[in-house]
């Protein structure tokens, strides 16, 4: 039976907040905070999705030439991990200044990061060149792509639900997951077309171009940012309230129900999105034996249905509420990853195509199409930034960070056998399904307010925050 929506984690009763119209925006900068979210969270989602298919395709043999393939494998996979431990370290670092000096100022910094990181990568040496200064270099490029990538997403969400009227931040918000698909589909032909190089080609320079291009995704998403204007709900609480002078503090102190919900809630949607995202690419070619060409092409299916379903999934939770769509995404989630390795061991194109679909839809960007208004909803004001960025980057250090890796141990300490790997993958998904259902419902509440979505009382927040 659903909860009420005025039900918090204790099941005491919540006086409901009335839905409230945020500060007139001008429709004008509505539709640049979309393309903002939209374009900035593809360059991020761009950079992962390339590296993640190079590690699982060539940076065994050019970065870790000297071991056995499983275990160049698991190389490139902890190197992958690497992105996602820095994660928390920018999210803690572009907090600070999130809910101090604004969105903007931030999502500006976080793409200038991302972007020369990735550019960077496509200018290193191999092993065959320096040796052992070749994958050191990879392994800190990688940590500050992730550092950068640190803050974006929640940016992204918490600017366009705190921007979008009652009604339609559901549909709006979510518009940062398509452009998250947009980034897979671009990664994926970028890897068609170096794929179509020969082998010596694709070895020795088709890769670096396949990083050279995010410049292009970089350039087109700094102009559009550079013209962002800032939330209306941000600006007034400037103008009400002192600027926290530790809004990760504050958080801590004040809202770690909230962020410990947020945690809890992605950890398993980040470990089966990034599963479903890398791993099974790596699956596909070393297990399955599937033509390593064909990978691209269903990462491109699969990113298209994905930003579908996560414009789909938005509208419905602002239709019937966040709280029931996000559940039933994550039981369907519970219950996935048996039937896809079944899929995927027949080796059908159709099959692969299918259970990726799935997979993306569901995992990769409808759950977290979802997120991207309902996390923002669950925090107040004052910390709103830094609750969600916090929230989600501790998660996604738990979840799709060491997802890849551990899936890959899994694997090879089970013979090949694949169900290791989708226990781990129910088991992480059942942590987010009890999270899901101990969260209140956010529909439409008021963001101006400075309380947390799972107060029953206004917090000490509330009082200090004031001028």
């Amino acid at each position: 039976m659903m909860d009420t929506p005025t039900e918090s984690l204790t099941n005491e009763p919540t006086p409901p907040s009335a839905p409230a119209e945020p500060p007139a925006t001008d429709p004008a900068a509505v539709r640049r905070a979309a393309w903002a979210g939209l374009i900035g969270t593809a360059l991020e989602q761009y950079d992962f999705v390339i590296y993640g298919t190079a590690s699982a395709l060539v940076f065994g043999h050019l970065f870790f030439p000297d071991v056995s393939p499983a275990v160049a494998l698991l190389a490139s996979f902890a190197t992958y991990a690497v992105g996602f431990a820095a994660r928390p370290l920018g999210g803690l670092f572009f907090s600070r200044y999130g809910d101090r000096l604004g969105r903007k100022w931030v999502l500006v910094a976080t793409l200038l990061l991302m972007g020369g990181s990735t550019l960077a990568i496509g200018l290193l040496p191999t092993y065959s060149q320096v040796g052992l200064l070749a994958p050191a270099l990879l392994v800190a490029c990688r940590f500050f792509q992730g550092f950068g990538a640190g803050a974006e997403q929640a940016g992204g969400a918490t600017l366009l639900t705190e921007t979008a009227a009652p009604g339609r931040r559901g549909r709006l918000a979510s518009l940062v997951m398509t452009g998250a698909a947009l980034g897979t589909l671009l990664g994926a032909v970028a890897w068609m077309l170096a794929q179509s190089l020969p082998e010596d080609a694709l070895m020795s320079w088709g890769w670096r171009l396949v990083f050279g291009s995010s410049l292009l995704v970089t350039l087109a998403a700094l102009v559009i940012r550079r013209r962002l204007t800032e939330s209306p709900v941000f600006q007034e609480f400037k103008e009400q309230h002192e600027k926290p002078k530790s809004p990760v503090g504050e958080v801590f102190r004040h809202g770690r129900r909230p962020m410990l919900l947020a945690l809890f809630m992605n950890v398993g949607v980040s470990a089966q999105s990034y599963t479903y995202q890398v791993f099974m690419a790596s699956y596909l070619v070393s297990s399955v034996g599937v033509d390593a060409s064909l990978v691209p092409k269903v990462l491109m299916i699969g990113a298209a249905c994905g930003g579908i379903g996560a414009i789909g999934f938005g509208i419905l939770s602002d239709r019937v509420g966040r709280k029931p769509v996000y559940s039933a995404i994550l039981l369907a989630l519970v219950l996935l990853p048996g039937p896809s390795f079944i899929a995927l061991n027949t080796g059908s194109p159709v099959a692969i195509t299918v259970t990726m679909i799935v997979g993306f839809v569901l995992a990769g960007q409808g759950a977290v199409g979802v997120q991207m208004s309902y996390f923002p909803e669950l925090f107040g004001s004052r910390y709103r930034y830094a609750g969600v960025t916090l929230g989600r980057e501790f998660s996604s250090v738990l979840g799709g960070g060491v997802a890849p890796l551990i899936c890959a141990s899994l694997l090879t300490a089970f013979s090949g056998s694949w169900i290791p790997v989708a226990a781990y993958m129910t088991l992480m998904m059942v942590i987010s399904l009890v999270a899901a259902r101990m969260a209140p419902e956010t529909l439409d509440r008021d963001l101006t307010a400075v309380t947390d979505a799972t107060a029953t009382r206004p917090s000490p927040t509330a009082d200090s925050g004031r001028s």
